[in-house]
């Protein structure tokens, strides 16, 4: 064990969309005491429970709202959530990340353009659920063909977008199936790469990591698309766990193995990949 070897991936953690909607609801609870959240900031156990200590509380549904200030999440919401929000007269600080207000425009201007939208996603994902809302009723969510066939469009004018967090190689796989199964049918698609750079430059650097290591270990939320995507893309290539503190390493994990390598999902606070290597520098 003593010659162990801890690496970091060259791209992990905290995006700048989180970081910034940090700081956004740090200055407003300064300002207003408390405020409220609609739905987690971001999907880490950690962070969340960090924000409520500082006064930021995140509600389930709108009609829990107690206070004059709500934040729209990294995650966005929908048009109709917005207008439901400013018809009770509350304040709303809009911490929805760059990337995907991007991908809200695109879904927005598709629909409106005649084309029905498909979203690569998962349906129940708060980012996908926002993003329909954008579409107006010309939106579905699929990750494979068989929803698309559940839902029974056959459209003439297709466009496609993806979740912001979804992986490059699982897109194109997409696309390309549902070239196969549409094909015939579209008189024009419209593919628009939605994807976010940064996740990407996260999935590159953990998939450069876990080939040359002999454990990977992914810090971030049991509930996280994109930490969950990262044990997805590197458990072909090692043995590869998904933890969400440092206490849930299992020293069984570790024996035999010399060279371990660390990513963590883009909500996981610089904290707890800290604490993560040093619980395995105690080992």
């Amino acid at each position: 064990m003593k010659n162990m070897k801890i690496e970091k991936a060259e791209k992990l953690g905290l995006c700048f969309g989180v970081r910034q909607a940090i700081k956004l609801l740090k200055e407003a609870a300064n300002k207003y005491g408390e405020i409220e959240t609609l739905g987690p900031l971001a999907h880490n156990r950690l962070l969340v429970e960090a924000l409520a200590n500082l006064g930021i509380k995140p509600l389930n549904h709108l009609d829990q709202a107690q206070g004059r200030t709500l934040a729209i999440t990294t995650h966005g919401t929908s048009p109709v959530i917005l207008s439901e929000i400013r018809a009770r007269h509350i304040n709303i600080i809009d911490t929805t990340c760059p990337i995907v207000r991007k991908a809200q425009n695109t879904a927005k201007e598709l629909a409106e353009a005649g084309f029905d939208v498909i979203i690569f996603g998962e349906a129940e994902h708060s980012e996908v659920k926002g993003l329909l809302g954008w579409t107006g009723d010309k939106g579905i969510a699929a990750l494979n063909m068989k929803q698309i066939e559940r839902s029974g469009k056959s459209p003439s004018r297709l466009g496609i977008i993806s979740q912001t967090t979804q992986t490059q190689s699982a897109f194109t796989e997409f696309t390309r199936q549902l070239m196969d199964m549409v094909g015939p049918k579209i008189e024009e698609m419209h593919l628009v790469n939605t994807l976010c750079k940064v996740t990407q430059g996260q999935q590159e650097a953990a998939i450069r990591l876990a080939r040359r290591s002999q454990l990977m270990i992914v810090i971030g939320g049991s509930n996280s698309a994109n930490a969950r995507h990262l044990v997805e893309i590197c458990s072909p290539l090692v043995e590869t766990h998904l933890v969400e503190t440092a206490e849930e390493v299992d020293n069984s994990w570790l024996v035999g193995k010399h060279h371990i390598g660390i990513t963590a999902g883009a909500s996981t606070p610089d904290e707890a990949v800290e604490e993560l290597i040093a619980k395995l520098r105690s080992l």
